[in-house]
Order: C-alpha cells, then sequence, then structure tokens
C-alpha cells in the first residue's frame, strides 16, 4: 500500500512543493485546509485533483481529532502557521493561537489517535532571532526577536516535549529563509523581484524597503522540502538546522534582482521605515553540517539562480498581466 501523508498549510508555498515532491514519492497525499471563503488554490492548480483536500484547522483540536482517524496518515508534516512575522506584531495572540498552540494540539491528537504517527514540525531561524553565536546550529540558543519567533520557539520545544514524553517520531526542521516563484508577495525577496518586474515594465518607479542591511541565509524552497521527508525516514527523529550556509544581505538582493531585468538597483529602491520591524534581526546564517551528515542532504540552486528564476517567473507573469 502507498503511504499516506497529511500536510497542513497545502496551499501555502512549502505545502505546494512538499505535495508535488510526495505524489513522485508514490504517496497518498492529503492536504488540510481551514473551512474559508479565501482560500486561495492557486499554488496547488496543477495537482488539486491528484491530492485529496479536507477540512481541519489547528485552532480545533477535535477537527484534527477527526482528520486524523478518517484519513489515517502515516507521516503528518506541519507547515501550517501565521507565518509572516511582520504580521505577529500586529495579531500576536492570533500568531500564537496557530504557531504555538497549534503545534500543541496537532501533537495532542497524534498521540491520542495514533502516536505511530510520524510527525515533522515546521520551525524557523526567526527562533534564533538577536543570534548568540555565528553560524546557528541545532544547539544555539534561541533568542526570538518578534512574536512569530517565540510562537516558533515554543512550537519547537512542545515538539521535543512530545518526543521525549510519549515516544512520538517528532521531527524538526529549523528551516532557513527559502524562497520561490511560490513566495507570497509580503515576503522581501518576492516583493523585490516583483516590484522589479512591475518597473521593468513601466508599472512603477520606485520600490520602498526597510532595513538593507539585513543579512540572510536564503534557499530554494523545492531543495528544502526534500529534507522535511528524509527527516521523517530516518530510525530516530532528531532536529535538523536546513540552510544554504551562505548570508546575503537585502541590498545583495536588490543588486542581483535588478541587474537580471538590466537595471540599475540605486536608481529605484528607497527605504521607508514603515516597513523597520520594531525588533530588528540583523544576520541569520545556518550550519547545515548535521543534514549533510546525516540525511545527506544538499542545496541544488544556489542564490543567484535562485533569484535569476523568480525575477524571470515575474517578469513572465507581469508582462502576461500587461498584455491582456
Amino acid at each position: 500500500m502507498a503511504k499516506r501523508a497529511l500536510i497542513t498549510g497545502v496551499t501555502g508555498q512549502d505545502g505546494s512543493y512538499l505535495a508535488e515532491f510526495l505524489l513522485e514519492q508514490g504517496y497518498d497525499v492529503i492536504g488540510m485546509v481551514r473551512r474559508s471563503s479565501t482560500v486561495n488554490f492557486e499554488r496547488i492548480a496543477a495537482i488539486q485533483d491528484d491530492i485529496e483536500l479536507v477540512a481541519g484547522d489547528l485552532l480545533d483540536e477535535v477537527s484534527l481529532i477527526g482528520v486524523l482517524r478518517d484519513h489515517r496518515p502515516n507521516e503528518v508534516y506541519n507547515l501550517a502557521a501565521q507565518s509572516f512575522v511582520q504580521t505577529s506584531w500586529s495579531q500576536p495572540v492570533l500568531t500564537g493561537e496557530t504557531t504555538a498552540l497549534g503545534v500543541t494540539r496537532l501533537l495532542d491528537a497524534i498521540r491520542t489517535v495514533d502516536p505511530e504517527i510520524r510527525f515533522y514540525q515546521a520551525s524557523s531561524s526567526e527562533m534564533f532571532g538577536k543570534v548568540l553565536e555565528v553560524p546557528q546550529n541545532e544547539s544555539t540558543p534561541f533568542y526570538p526577536r518578534s512574536p512569530y519567533g517565540v510562537a516558533k520557539v515554543y512550537g519547537h520545544w512542545i515538539t521535543v516535549n512530545y518526543r521525549e514524553s510519549y515516544d512520538l517520531h517528532a521531527s524538526s526542521g529549523i528551516l532557513f529563509n527559502h524562497e520561490s516563484p511560490r513566495r507570497g508577495l509580503e515576503f522581501v525577496t518576492r516583493k523585490v523581484t516583483y516590484g522589479v518586474a512591475r518597473i521593468a515594465c513601466g508599472l512603477q518607479e520606485k520600490l520602498l524597503l526597510g532595513n538593507l542591511d539585513s543579512q540572510r541565509d536564503w534557499g530554494y524552497a523545492a531543495d528544502y522540502v526534500r529534507a522535511m521527508w528524509l527527516m521523517l525516514q530516518q530510525d530516530k527523529p532528531s532536529d535538523f538546522v536546513i540552510s544554504t550556509g551562505e548570508t546575503h544581505s537585502v541590498r545583495e538582493l536588490c543588486e542581483l534582482a535588478f541587474s537580471v531585468a538590466g537595471l540599475d538597483w540605486a536608481e529605484h529602491v528607497g527605504v521607508d521605515e514603515r516597513f523597520l520591524r520594531p525588533a530588528e534581526v540583523d544576520l541569520l546564517v545556518g550550519d547545515p553540517t548535521k543534514a549533510r551528515d546525516e540525511l545527506g542532504w544538499e542545496p541544488e540552486v544556489d542564490f543567484a539562480e535562485l533569484v535569476t528564476m523568480m525575477v524571470e517567473a515575474d517578469l513572465a507573469q507581469v508582462r502576461g498581466q500587461v498584455q491582456r
């Protein structure tokens, strides 16, 4: 029988890539979505007929128990969250309910229905926040600098706690920033590449950003979902930093993205204080040694390839809109 995987957050960037990857591995894929009039299925449109979509909500443990009992997955990938850092300051309680307590509800549902289910928790490099060492690895202390980061720390430690308390095969991937043409427009990488496309097509003149000196470890989302799957194939659960080990500034991102379109970034980029965080995270760069040694995982797409891919995809999209 084919393995069965449940993905929360299946309509997001990571969920869509993971669903495609698992289908290629021969899985039956169940995607959990909240009942809403505004659910966007654009990212999974190409595979929507190949997966089963079910209603469930991280705010409601009864619904999670029902999904697990009805569909009996072998693996659960928890990718759902309030995942936009900036929004977590204006909606800190909702962020805590979904991104922190939602993990507890799902783990408890697994413990109740079938403790043999293997569980993946999407942890985040934002947990390191005001970093205490460079680069960051699995033993680096956490120092989150946003309600989102704080919520992710809770989700991470409750996963460890359930693993050790109930002997669950529960692993966390501490994923550093990972991007793609499917990234939401509210994230800085996509904001830049989409802005480049609009400027190249004459639809706007300026792109306003926050801290240009922030440095991040940016990888390709489709590479990172392979790491999620590899974690759940191990004999023993553990936690892994998933990253490229390289860091680039927002300024470098702008320089490269505008150059792909033949533009000079300095003529178009400005700083707007509205986009500065109340507590800034200046430098994140991961050490993926453990993932390389124990999972055999390596990123396949580098920073320049990633940015070029995103700009070209946005140029094609915007040109298509202009032509219509």
